[in-house]
């Protein structure tokens, strides 16, 4: 599948449609983390599974270890959707949240809980409303965790994702004043991203 699979006017509808799905998704996050939150512009790529770890490298800068969080979500529009953060970031990102997690006594369980609920906030608002506004309502399977210190290579495995084709939905949410960020990755199989075209299509017609 190319990379011009989208349109322009495609593209700019659906980068508008993330842009309002990351709206939401920073709010809930700094209602989660009670601090201010900082977004990117989304940015979209198409790729095959096995050069997104290079992709993404090149869209984020991040040439060290990833803790990451997966979970999927499904309509007639499937696929997963990856919570990506450095490693070296998780610590840093627990002291800035009160109880229970910065005065757990299982501080490995504390970091990963965080993630889940990092991951479940940024996963629902934005899937969920970037699907709503594609007409679709998805259903999400219960996170789960990828790795901890890993590589992006390590991530993007063949063997450990089922998609061949990725939609590289990339936007990164940052605390303000602090070096942490999240990144959301967005894969989809071939057959979602053409109904991802379609319903384009159609919410453009529809204008």
């Amino acid at each position: 599948m190319p990379e011009n699979v989208f349109t322009e006017e495609q593209r700019d509808a659906l980068q508008e449609i993330a842009n309002l799905a990351m709206g939401q998704a920073a709010t809930r996050l700094a209602r989660l983390l009670d601090t201010f939150i900082e977004l990117s512009v989304p940015r979209m790529r198409v790729v095959e599974v096995s050069d997104a770890a290079e992709a993404l490298r090149d869209m984020t800068g991040i040439d060290e270890t990833v803790t990451a969080v997966r979970q999927g979500f499904r309509s007639d529009i499937k696929g997963e959707a990856l919570v990506i953060c450095r490693s070296s970031g998780v610590g840093q990102l627990c002291s800035f949240v009160n109880d229970p997690y910065i005065e757990s006594s299982y501080e490995t369980v504390s970091q990963k809980e965080l993630m889940f609920d990092v991951a479940n906030v940024l996963t629902g608002a934005c899937v969920s409303s970037i699907l709503d506004q594609l007409d679709r309502t998805p259903v999400f399977s219960p996170p789960g965790l990828l790795g901890e210190k890993i590589s992006l290579d390590d991530v993007f495995q063949a063997d450990v994702l089922a998609w061949k084709v990725a939609l590289l939905l990339e936007v990164n949410f940052a605390l303000e004043d602090q070096s942490f960020r999240a990144h959301l990755v967005m894969l989809m199989t071939e057959d979602s991203i053409r109904r991802v075209n379609d319903a384009l299509d159609a919410l453009l017609s529809s204008l």
